[in-house]
Protein backbone atom coordinates (compact mmCIF):
# COMPACT_ATOMS: atom_id res chain seq x y z
CA UNK A 1 0.00 0.00 0.00
CA UNK A 2 1.27 3.38 -1.07
CA UNK A 3 1.50 6.54 2.05
CA UNK A 4 2.84 9.53 1.55
CA UNK A 5 5.58 10.79 3.77
CA UNK A 6 4.01 12.30 6.60
CA UNK A 7 4.28 15.70 7.39
CA UNK A 8 3.94 16.34 3.55
CA UNK A 9 0.38 16.92 2.11
CA UNK A 10 -1.67 14.29 -0.07
CA UNK A 11 -0.91 14.55 -3.75
CA UNK A 12 -4.09 15.28 -5.89
CA UNK A 13 -6.62 12.42 -6.71
CA UNK A 14 -5.16 11.83 -10.10
CA UNK A 15 -1.50 12.27 -8.81
CA UNK A 16 -2.30 9.59 -6.20
CA UNK A 17 -3.38 7.08 -8.70
CA UNK A 18 -0.12 8.04 -11.09
CA UNK A 19 1.85 7.39 -8.06
CA UNK A 20 0.43 4.21 -7.08
CA UNK A 21 0.26 2.87 -10.58
CA UNK A 22 3.82 3.72 -11.34
CA UNK A 23 4.84 2.09 -7.44
CA UNK A 24 3.19 -1.16 -8.59
CA UNK A 25 4.88 -1.72 -11.85
CA UNK A 26 7.69 -3.15 -10.74
CA UNK A 27 5.59 -5.94 -8.72
CA UNK A 28 3.33 -6.53 -11.87
CA UNK A 29 6.42 -6.68 -14.12
CA UNK A 30 6.88 -9.65 -12.38
CA UNK A 31 4.44 -11.81 -12.85
CA UNK A 32 4.18 -10.77 -16.76
CA UNK A 33 5.81 -11.30 -19.57
CA UNK A 34 7.49 -8.11 -21.46
CA UNK A 35 6.12 -6.18 -24.35
CA UNK A 36 8.86 -4.22 -26.32
CA UNK A 37 7.40 -1.52 -28.11
CA UNK A 38 10.73 -0.31 -29.38
CA UNK A 39 10.83 0.57 -33.02
CA UNK A 40 8.57 -2.53 -34.29
CA UNK A 41 11.58 -5.08 -32.34
CA UNK A 42 7.93 -6.42 -30.76
CA UNK A 43 7.63 -9.47 -28.65
CA UNK A 44 4.05 -9.84 -29.27
CA UNK A 45 3.39 -13.38 -27.72
CA UNK A 46 1.67 -12.03 -24.76
CA UNK A 47 -0.72 -9.51 -26.09
CA UNK A 48 -1.83 -11.66 -28.54
CA UNK A 49 -3.25 -14.74 -26.56
CA UNK A 50 -4.89 -17.53 -28.15
CA UNK A 51 -8.61 -17.56 -27.87
CA UNK A 52 -11.31 -20.50 -27.34
CA UNK A 53 -13.73 -18.68 -29.19
CA UNK A 54 -15.18 -18.77 -32.74
CA UNK A 55 -12.72 -18.98 -35.75
CA UNK A 56 -11.98 -16.04 -37.98
CA UNK A 57 -14.52 -13.24 -38.84
CA UNK A 58 -16.58 -14.41 -42.52
CA UNK A 59 -15.53 -11.80 -45.39
CA UNK A 60 -19.19 -11.11 -46.04
CA UNK A 61 -19.17 -9.53 -42.31
CA UNK A 62 -19.28 -5.53 -41.41
CA UNK A 63 -18.60 -5.07 -38.14
CA UNK A 64 -21.55 -3.28 -36.09
CA UNK A 65 -21.10 0.14 -34.33
CA UNK A 66 -21.31 -1.93 -31.04
CA UNK A 67 -17.52 -3.19 -32.66
CA UNK A 68 -17.88 -6.41 -30.53
CA UNK A 69 -14.54 -8.49 -32.05
CA UNK A 70 -16.18 -12.09 -32.95
CA UNK A 71 -13.86 -14.18 -33.76
CA UNK A 72 -10.90 -12.50 -32.49
CA UNK A 73 -8.07 -14.03 -30.61
CA UNK A 74 -8.31 -12.87 -26.35
CA UNK A 75 -6.60 -9.63 -26.22
CA UNK A 76 -8.19 -9.44 -29.42
CA UNK A 77 -5.96 -9.84 -32.23
CA UNK A 78 -7.30 -11.30 -35.70
CA UNK A 79 -7.29 -15.12 -35.92
CA UNK A 80 -4.22 -16.45 -38.28
CA UNK A 81 -6.29 -16.51 -41.34
CA UNK A 82 -7.78 -13.02 -41.06
CA UNK A 83 -5.05 -10.96 -41.43
CA UNK A 84 -1.90 -11.12 -43.96
CA UNK A 85 1.58 -11.21 -42.96
CA UNK A 86 4.12 -8.89 -44.03
CA UNK A 87 7.23 -10.82 -44.74
CA UNK A 88 10.80 -10.60 -46.44
CA UNK A 89 10.27 -11.94 -49.69
CA UNK A 90 11.96 -9.77 -52.34
CA UNK A 91 15.62 -8.81 -51.64
CA UNK A 92 15.53 -6.78 -54.80
CA UNK A 93 12.82 -4.34 -53.97
CA UNK A 94 14.60 -3.97 -50.38
CA UNK A 95 13.45 -6.33 -47.97
CA UNK A 96 15.95 -7.67 -45.41
CA UNK A 97 13.26 -9.55 -43.29
CA UNK A 98 10.22 -7.83 -41.91
CA UNK A 99 8.84 -8.04 -38.48
CA UNK A 100 5.16 -10.06 -39.20
CA UNK A 101 2.35 -7.73 -37.35
CA UNK A 102 -1.59 -8.08 -37.77
CA UNK A 103 -4.05 -6.38 -39.09
CA UNK A 104 -6.36 -4.17 -36.71
CA UNK A 105 -9.84 -4.98 -37.10
CA UNK A 106 -12.08 -3.54 -39.30
CA UNK A 107 -14.44 -1.09 -37.54
CA UNK A 108 -16.79 0.94 -40.59
CA UNK A 109 -20.75 0.70 -39.26
CA UNK A 110 -23.17 -0.53 -41.77
CA UNK A 111 -23.94 2.29 -44.14
CA UNK A 112 -24.78 3.65 -48.06
CA UNK A 113 -21.28 1.82 -48.50
CA UNK A 114 -19.83 -1.65 -49.14
CA UNK A 115 -16.85 -1.89 -46.94
CA UNK A 116 -13.60 -3.96 -48.99
CA UNK A 117 -12.24 -6.22 -46.27
CA UNK A 118 -8.99 -6.98 -47.35
CA UNK A 119 -8.65 -2.94 -49.10
CA UNK A 120 -6.38 -0.29 -48.01
CA UNK A 121 -4.84 3.00 -49.90
CA UNK A 122 -4.34 0.83 -53.48
CA UNK A 123 -7.99 0.14 -53.83
CA UNK A 124 -9.19 3.50 -55.20
CA UNK A 125 -8.30 3.37 -59.01
CA UNK A 126 -5.09 4.96 -60.01
CA UNK A 127 -2.75 4.52 -56.53
CA UNK A 128 0.33 2.32 -55.55
CA UNK A 129 1.93 2.23 -52.37
CA UNK A 130 5.14 0.47 -51.07
CA UNK A 131 6.56 -0.40 -47.81
CA UNK A 132 10.27 -1.75 -47.37
CA UNK A 133 13.29 -1.71 -44.72
CA UNK A 134 16.09 0.96 -45.08
CA UNK A 135 17.42 0.83 -41.65
CA UNK A 136 16.17 3.45 -40.23
CA UNK A 137 14.62 1.68 -36.70
CA UNK A 138 16.60 1.35 -34.13
CA UNK A 139 16.25 -2.52 -33.50
CA UNK A 140 14.17 -5.23 -35.40
CA UNK A 141 13.41 -5.21 -39.29
CA UNK A 142 9.80 -4.06 -39.99
CA UNK A 143 9.35 -1.96 -42.96
CA UNK A 144 10.15 1.70 -41.45
CA UNK A 145 9.16 3.41 -45.00
CA UNK A 146 6.59 4.14 -47.01
CA UNK A 147 5.89 5.72 -50.38
CA UNK A 148 1.84 6.55 -51.45
CA UNK A 149 1.56 7.17 -55.58
CA UNK A 150 -0.97 8.62 -57.18
CA UNK A 151 -0.53 7.84 -61.13
CA UNK A 152 -2.05 11.22 -61.53
CA UNK A 153 -1.76 14.66 -59.96
CA UNK A 154 -4.32 14.45 -56.92
CA UNK A 155 -6.39 16.77 -55.21
CA UNK A 156 -4.57 17.33 -51.78
CA UNK A 157 -6.16 17.93 -48.36
CA UNK A 158 -4.92 18.14 -45.29
CA UNK A 159 -4.98 18.32 -41.14
CA UNK A 160 -1.96 19.27 -38.95
CA UNK A 161 -1.35 18.97 -35.29
CA UNK A 162 -1.82 22.97 -33.61
CA UNK A 163 1.33 22.33 -31.64
CA UNK A 164 4.06 25.13 -31.95
CA UNK A 165 6.24 22.19 -31.38
CA UNK A 166 5.46 21.16 -34.96
CA UNK A 167 7.70 18.85 -37.03
CA UNK A 168 9.77 20.07 -40.33
CA UNK A 169 7.76 17.86 -42.41
CA UNK A 170 3.56 19.63 -41.18
CA UNK A 171 5.62 23.01 -41.97
CA UNK A 172 6.46 21.81 -45.40
CA UNK A 173 3.60 20.27 -46.08
CA UNK A 174 1.44 23.15 -45.13
CA UNK A 175 3.58 25.23 -47.29
CA UNK A 176 3.40 23.02 -50.15
CA UNK A 177 -0.32 23.08 -49.92
CA UNK A 178 -0.34 26.89 -49.92
CA UNK A 179 1.03 27.07 -53.18
CA UNK A 180 -0.41 23.83 -54.89
CA UNK A 181 -3.61 22.14 -54.88
CA UNK A 182 -2.61 18.82 -56.30
CA UNK A 183 0.56 16.65 -55.17
CA UNK A 184 1.54 12.94 -56.77
CA UNK A 185 3.15 11.29 -53.48
CA UNK A 186 3.34 10.86 -49.76
CA UNK A 187 6.69 9.82 -48.27
CA UNK A 188 6.53 8.46 -44.68
CA UNK A 189 9.36 7.46 -42.31
CA UNK A 190 9.58 5.85 -39.26
CA UNK A 191 12.35 5.95 -36.28
CA UNK A 192 13.18 9.29 -36.55
CA UNK A 193 9.98 12.30 -35.88
CA UNK A 194 12.49 15.46 -37.49
CA UNK A 195 10.93 17.21 -35.11
CA UNK A 196 12.68 19.96 -32.53
CA UNK A 197 15.85 19.29 -34.99
CA UNK A 198 15.90 23.05 -36.10
CA UNK A 199 17.79 24.00 -39.16
CA UNK A 200 19.14 20.68 -40.24
CA UNK A 201 15.85 19.07 -40.03
CA UNK A 202 14.63 21.43 -41.97
CA UNK A 203 17.08 20.71 -44.90
CA UNK A 204 16.81 17.13 -43.94
CA UNK A 205 13.24 17.49 -45.90
CA UNK A 206 13.88 19.66 -48.75
CA UNK A 207 16.48 17.35 -49.34
CA UNK A 208 14.14 14.48 -49.14
CA UNK A 209 11.37 16.14 -51.26
CA UNK A 210 13.99 16.34 -54.05
CA UNK A 211 15.60 13.22 -54.11
CA UNK A 212 12.25 11.24 -54.17
CA UNK A 213 10.89 14.08 -56.87
CA UNK A 214 14.12 13.04 -58.82
CA UNK A 215 13.74 9.37 -58.65
CA UNK A 216 10.41 9.42 -59.66
CA UNK A 217 10.67 12.13 -62.39
CA UNK A 218 8.24 14.54 -60.96
CA UNK A 219 8.90 18.37 -59.15
CA UNK A 220 10.13 17.76 -55.28
CA UNK A 221 6.80 19.90 -54.35
CA UNK A 222 4.82 17.22 -56.06
CA UNK A 223 5.66 15.30 -52.77
CA UNK A 224 4.25 15.32 -49.36
CA UNK A 225 6.43 14.04 -46.35
CA UNK A 226 5.62 12.42 -42.88
CA UNK A 227 7.55 11.62 -39.93
CA UNK A 228 7.15 9.64 -36.95
CA UNK A 229 9.37 8.29 -34.28
CA UNK A 230 11.65 9.75 -31.76
CA UNK A 231 11.28 13.45 -31.21
CA UNK A 232 14.87 16.07 -31.33
CA UNK A 233 16.34 12.82 -33.71
CA UNK A 234 17.18 13.70 -37.43
CA UNK A 235 16.14 11.29 -40.30
CA UNK A 236 18.84 9.03 -41.08
CA UNK A 237 19.77 10.28 -44.21
CA UNK A 238 22.14 8.27 -45.50
CA UNK A 239 20.07 4.91 -45.08
CA UNK A 240 16.92 6.60 -46.39
CA UNK A 241 18.06 8.30 -49.60
CA UNK A 242 19.72 4.88 -50.74
CA UNK A 243 16.61 3.02 -50.48
CA UNK A 244 14.51 5.69 -52.15
CA UNK A 245 14.96 4.34 -55.94
CA UNK A 246 14.22 0.55 -54.36
CA UNK A 247 10.89 1.97 -52.81
CA UNK A 248 9.81 3.16 -56.04
CA UNK A 249 10.77 0.10 -57.68
CA UNK A 250 8.56 -1.86 -55.10
CA UNK A 251 5.54 0.07 -55.99
CA UNK A 252 2.25 -1.54 -56.61
CA UNK A 253 -1.39 -1.55 -56.75
CA UNK A 254 -2.29 -4.56 -54.82
CA UNK A 255 -3.58 -4.91 -51.11
CA UNK A 256 -0.34 -6.67 -50.02
CA UNK A 257 1.31 -2.94 -51.00
CA UNK A 258 -0.98 -0.74 -49.30
CA UNK A 259 -0.77 -3.23 -46.40
CA UNK A 260 3.25 -3.40 -46.77
CA UNK A 261 2.79 0.30 -46.39
CA UNK A 262 0.83 0.56 -43.53
CA UNK A 263 2.97 -1.34 -41.75
CA UNK A 264 5.69 1.01 -42.42
CA UNK A 265 4.68 4.03 -40.70
CA UNK A 266 3.81 1.91 -37.39
CA UNK A 267 6.33 3.28 -34.70
CA UNK A 268 5.53 1.47 -30.87
CA UNK A 269 1.58 -0.21 -32.61
CA UNK A 270 1.11 -3.99 -32.58
CA UNK A 271 -0.70 -3.49 -35.44
CA UNK A 272 -1.25 -1.67 -39.17
CA UNK A 273 -4.57 0.31 -39.56
CA UNK A 274 -5.75 0.26 -42.84
CA UNK A 275 -9.44 0.28 -44.23
CA UNK A 276 -11.56 1.01 -47.69
CA UNK A 277 -15.06 1.36 -48.52
CA UNK A 278 -16.99 2.36 -51.90
CA UNK A 279 -19.96 4.05 -52.76
CA UNK A 280 -22.14 4.67 -55.71
CA UNK A 281 -22.16 8.55 -56.80
CA UNK A 282 -24.59 9.30 -59.34
CA UNK A 283 -24.34 5.74 -60.97
CA UNK A 284 -20.59 5.57 -60.90
CA UNK A 285 -18.34 3.67 -58.08
CA UNK A 286 -15.90 5.18 -55.94
CA UNK A 287 -13.36 3.83 -53.82
CA UNK A 288 -12.00 5.27 -50.79
CA UNK A 289 -9.10 3.73 -48.31
CA UNK A 290 -6.63 4.59 -46.30
CA UNK A 291 -4.01 3.57 -43.14
CA UNK A 292 -3.02 5.12 -39.96
CA UNK A 293 -0.75 4.72 -37.27
CA UNK A 294 -0.77 5.54 -33.64
CA UNK A 295 -0.76 3.70 -30.24
CA UNK A 296 0.47 6.33 -27.62
CA UNK A 297 1.37 10.21 -27.63
CA UNK A 298 -2.23 9.92 -28.54
CA UNK A 299 -4.65 13.23 -28.30
CA UNK A 300 -4.38 15.00 -31.49
CA UNK A 301 -5.61 18.24 -31.82
CA UNK A 302 -5.26 19.52 -36.06
CA UNK A 303 -7.21 22.37 -36.77
CA UNK A 304 1.95 10.68 -32.69
CA UNK A 305 -0.76 10.29 -35.60
CA UNK A 306 -0.11 10.15 -38.82
CA UNK A 307 -2.95 8.81 -41.74
CA UNK A 308 -2.71 8.73 -45.60
CA UNK A 309 -6.12 8.60 -47.31
CA UNK A 310 -6.92 7.84 -50.98
CA UNK A 311 -9.77 8.50 -53.10
CA UNK A 312 -10.50 8.04 -56.78
CA UNK A 313 -12.97 10.85 -56.61
CA UNK A 314 -13.22 13.79 -58.75
CA UNK A 315 -13.63 17.11 -56.35
CA UNK A 316 -13.04 20.21 -56.48
CA UNK A 317 -10.15 21.76 -54.30
CA UNK A 318 -11.49 23.65 -51.71
CA UNK A 319 -14.36 20.84 -51.20
CA UNK A 320 -12.35 18.01 -50.77
CA UNK A 321 -10.37 19.71 -48.35
CA UNK A 322 -12.80 20.88 -46.21
CA UNK A 323 -14.28 17.03 -46.28
CA UNK A 324 -11.07 16.23 -44.74
CA UNK A 325 -10.64 18.84 -42.86
CA UNK A 326 -14.98 17.98 -41.31
CA UNK A 327 -13.90 14.10 -41.24
CA UNK A 328 -10.89 14.47 -39.19
CA UNK A 329 -12.51 17.14 -36.64
CA UNK A 330 -15.47 14.06 -36.08
CA UNK A 331 -12.70 11.41 -36.36
CA UNK A 332 -9.19 11.84 -35.11
CA UNK A 333 -9.87 14.72 -32.99
CA UNK A 334 -12.29 12.63 -31.13
CA UNK A 335 -9.87 10.05 -29.35
CA UNK A 336 -7.36 10.15 -26.99
CA UNK A 337 -4.58 7.12 -25.60
CA UNK A 338 -2.32 9.46 -22.97
CA UNK A 339 -3.71 13.44 -23.53
CA UNK A 340 -0.46 13.84 -25.06
CA UNK A 341 -0.82 15.62 -28.73
CA UNK A 342 2.52 14.59 -31.08
CA UNK A 343 4.30 17.34 -32.64
CA UNK A 344 3.55 15.05 -36.07
CA UNK A 345 0.05 14.78 -36.40
CA UNK A 346 -0.93 14.47 -40.02
CA UNK A 347 -3.44 13.40 -42.17
CA UNK A 348 -2.96 13.76 -46.02
CA UNK A 349 -6.14 12.94 -48.40
CA UNK A 350 -5.07 12.51 -51.98
CA UNK A 351 -8.39 12.58 -54.76
CA UNK A 352 -7.20 11.95 -58.56
CA UNK A 353 -10.19 11.52 -60.55
CA UNK A 354 -9.65 8.40 -61.53
CA UNK A 355 -13.24 6.70 -61.01
CA UNK A 356 -14.08 9.27 -63.62
CA UNK A 357 -17.02 10.83 -62.25
CA UNK A 358 -18.11 14.11 -63.16
CA UNK A 359 -16.24 16.61 -60.72
CA UNK A 360 -18.32 17.24 -57.60
CA UNK A 361 -18.50 21.40 -56.27
CA UNK A 362 -21.66 21.63 -54.79
CA UNK A 363 -20.55 20.80 -51.24
CA UNK A 364 -24.92 20.90 -51.09
CA UNK A 365 -25.22 18.50 -53.39
CA UNK A 366 -26.25 14.83 -52.80
CA UNK A 367 -22.77 13.63 -53.75
CA UNK A 368 -20.87 15.75 -51.53
CA UNK A 369 -22.71 14.66 -48.82
CA UNK A 370 -22.59 10.99 -49.23
CA UNK A 371 -18.62 11.31 -50.13
CA UNK A 372 -18.50 13.16 -46.75
CA UNK A 373 -20.12 11.21 -44.58
CA UNK A 374 -18.16 8.17 -46.09
CA UNK A 375 -14.87 9.69 -45.88
CA UNK A 376 -15.88 10.42 -42.22
CA UNK A 377 -16.53 7.00 -41.79
CA UNK A 378 -13.36 5.41 -43.38
CA UNK A 379 -11.37 8.21 -40.91
CA UNK A 380 -13.13 7.34 -38.02
CA UNK A 381 -12.19 3.74 -38.06
CA UNK A 382 -9.16 4.29 -38.73
CA UNK A 383 -9.30 6.42 -35.64
CA UNK A 384 -10.66 4.32 -33.78
CA UNK A 385 -8.07 1.44 -34.55
CA UNK A 386 -5.66 3.77 -33.38
CA UNK A 387 -7.01 3.75 -29.72
CA UNK A 388 -8.13 0.53 -29.92
CA UNK A 389 -4.20 -0.44 -29.92
CA UNK A 390 -3.62 2.38 -27.37
CA UNK A 391 -0.42 1.17 -25.30
CA UNK A 392 -1.21 -1.13 -23.16
CA UNK A 393 -5.09 -1.14 -23.21
CA UNK A 394 -7.49 -4.22 -22.97
CA UNK A 395 -10.47 -2.23 -24.22
CA UNK A 396 -11.51 0.51 -26.96
CA UNK A 397 -13.84 2.71 -25.15
CA UNK A 398 -16.18 4.20 -27.38
CA UNK A 399 -18.24 7.19 -25.60
CA UNK A 400 -21.61 8.43 -27.19
CA UNK A 401 -23.01 11.75 -25.41
CA UNK A 402 -26.45 12.86 -26.80
CA UNK A 403 -28.96 16.01 -25.59
CA UNK A 404 -26.69 18.46 -25.77
CA UNK A 405 -27.26 21.61 -27.26
CA UNK A 406 -24.61 20.88 -30.16
CA UNK A 407 -22.58 18.87 -31.71
CA UNK A 408 -19.31 20.48 -30.70
CA UNK A 409 -20.86 20.37 -26.99
CA UNK A 410 -21.59 16.52 -26.93
CA UNK A 411 -18.41 15.54 -28.44
CA UNK A 412 -16.63 18.03 -25.46
CA UNK A 413 -18.19 15.93 -23.47
CA UNK A 414 -17.19 12.11 -24.72
CA UNK A 415 -13.79 13.19 -25.17
CA UNK A 416 -13.51 14.66 -21.73
CA UNK A 417 -14.86 10.97 -20.27
CA UNK A 418 -12.88 8.80 -22.80
CA UNK A 419 -9.76 10.98 -21.98
CA UNK A 420 -10.00 10.69 -17.55
CA UNK A 421 -7.37 8.95 -16.37
CA UNK A 422 -9.79 7.99 -13.29
CA UNK A 423 -12.91 6.82 -15.76
CA UNK A 424 -10.01 5.01 -17.80
CA UNK A 425 -8.20 2.92 -14.71
CA UNK A 426 -11.76 2.07 -13.31
CA UNK A 427 -12.59 0.44 -16.64
CA UNK A 428 -8.85 -1.46 -16.29
CA UNK A 429 -9.98 -2.49 -12.96
CA UNK A 430 -13.65 -3.97 -14.49
CA UNK A 431 -15.00 -1.10 -11.50
CA UNK A 432 -18.72 0.52 -12.82
CA UNK A 433 -18.09 3.36 -11.01
CA UNK A 434 -19.67 5.85 -12.79
CA UNK A 435 -19.30 8.56 -10.38
CA UNK A 436 -16.27 9.12 -12.60
CA UNK A 437 -18.39 9.66 -15.58
CA UNK A 438 -20.92 11.85 -14.49
CA UNK A 439 -17.67 13.59 -13.02
CA UNK A 440 -15.74 13.80 -16.37
CA UNK A 441 -18.52 15.54 -18.22
CA UNK A 442 -18.88 17.86 -15.48
CA UNK A 443 -15.82 19.31 -15.83
CA UNK A 444 -15.49 18.79 -19.56
CA UNK A 445 -15.99 22.78 -19.60
CA UNK A 446 -19.81 22.21 -21.24
CA UNK A 447 -22.11 24.70 -19.50
CA UNK A 448 -25.75 25.26 -19.97
CA UNK A 449 -26.95 22.20 -19.21
CA UNK A 450 -28.78 20.89 -15.89
CA UNK A 451 -27.25 18.11 -13.87
CA UNK A 452 -30.47 16.64 -13.02
CA UNK A 453 -31.31 15.76 -16.66
CA UNK A 454 -27.82 13.31 -16.84
CA UNK A 455 -28.48 9.87 -17.35
CA UNK A 456 -25.87 7.11 -17.72
CA UNK A 457 -25.32 3.62 -19.07
CA UNK A 458 -22.44 1.25 -19.01
CA UNK A 459 -23.52 -1.44 -21.73
CA UNK A 460 -26.97 -2.37 -20.96
CA UNK A 461 -26.80 -1.28 -17.18
CA UNK A 462 -28.70 2.11 -16.47
CA UNK A 463 -26.33 3.57 -13.79
CA UNK A 464 -27.94 6.59 -13.45
CA UNK A 465 -31.56 8.56 -14.93
CA UNK A 466 -32.52 12.22 -14.67
CA UNK A 467 -29.75 12.86 -11.97
CA UNK A 468 -30.16 9.98 -9.59
CA UNK A 469 -28.07 6.88 -9.26
CA UNK A 470 -29.91 3.85 -9.63
CA UNK A 471 -29.42 0.35 -8.18
CA UNK A 472 -27.97 -1.71 -10.73
CA UNK A 473 -26.32 -4.95 -10.46
CA UNK A 474 -23.13 -4.32 -9.83
CA UNK A 475 -21.41 -7.36 -10.63
CA UNK A 476 -23.13 -8.03 -13.97
CA UNK A 477 -21.84 -3.94 -14.81
CA UNK A 478 -18.60 -5.47 -14.38
CA UNK A 479 -18.68 -8.64 -15.48
CA UNK A 480 -19.69 -6.57 -19.35
CA UNK A 481 -16.56 -4.58 -19.38
CA UNK A 482 -14.19 -8.49 -18.43
CA UNK A 483 -16.07 -9.90 -20.94
CA UNK A 484 -14.93 -7.25 -23.45
CA UNK A 485 -11.59 -7.31 -22.43
CA UNK A 486 -11.39 -10.89 -22.87
CA UNK A 487 -11.97 -10.45 -26.72
CA UNK A 488 -10.31 -7.47 -26.76
CA UNK A 489 -13.86 -5.89 -27.27
CA UNK A 490 -15.75 -2.02 -26.97
CA UNK A 491 -16.94 -0.78 -23.57
CA UNK A 492 -19.96 1.61 -24.66
CA UNK A 493 -20.67 4.73 -22.34
CA UNK A 494 -23.56 6.23 -22.89
CA UNK A 495 -24.88 9.49 -21.61
CA UNK A 496 -27.77 11.90 -21.94
CA UNK A 497 -27.53 15.53 -20.51
CA UNK A 498 -30.99 16.65 -21.79
CA UNK A 499 -33.30 16.88 -24.94
CA UNK A 500 -31.15 19.11 -27.42
CA UNK A 501 -30.05 17.68 -30.62
CA UNK A 502 -26.51 17.59 -30.01
CA UNK A 503 -25.03 14.32 -30.78
CA UNK A 504 -21.22 13.56 -30.26
CA UNK A 505 -18.85 10.36 -30.22
CA UNK A 506 -15.05 10.02 -29.08
CA UNK A 507 -13.32 7.29 -28.27
CA UNK A 508 -10.36 5.92 -26.00
CA UNK A 509 -9.03 3.15 -24.48
CA UNK A 510 -8.26 2.08 -20.63
CA UNK A 511 -5.52 2.93 -18.51
CA UNK A 512 -3.04 -0.46 -17.71
CA UNK A 513 0.00 -1.17 -15.52
CA UNK A 514 1.11 -1.83 -19.18
CA UNK A 515 0.71 2.11 -20.16
CA UNK A 516 3.25 3.28 -17.50
CA UNK A 517 5.95 0.24 -18.43
CA UNK A 518 6.02 0.35 -21.59
CA UNK A 519 6.24 4.48 -21.60
CA UNK A 520 9.16 3.93 -18.89
CA UNK A 521 11.09 1.98 -20.98
CA UNK A 522 10.70 3.41 -24.58
CA UNK A 523 12.83 6.35 -25.19
CA UNK A 524 10.94 8.83 -26.91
Amino acid sequence: RFTCPSPSPRPPLRGRLILIMAALVPLYALFTPKISRNHGSHNTSNRFLTSKNVGPIPSSRILQSSHKMQGMSKRGMPAASRYLKVSATAPAQGWVGADEIPKSPILIPEGPWTVLESGGVCTPKGFKAAGLYAGLRSTGKRPDLALFVSDTPATVGGTFTQSVMCAAPVTYCKQVMAEKDTVRAVLINAGQANAATGQQGWEDTLASAEAMGKVMGVDPKDIMLESTGVIGKRIKMTEMLAALPSLAAALGEDDASGLAAATAITTTDLASKSAALKINLGGVEVSMGGCSKGSGMIHPNMATMLGVVTCDAAVETSLWRSLVRTASVKSFNQITVDGDTSTNDCVLGLANGAAGNPIISDPASPEAKLLGEALTVLLQALAKCIAWDGEGATVLIECEVTGAATDADAECMAKSVVGSSLVKSAIFGRDPNWGRIAAAVGYSGVLGWDQNDMCIRLGDAELMKDGQPLVFDAPAASKYMKDAADVHGTVNVNVSVGDGPGRGLAWGCDLSYDYVRINAEYHT
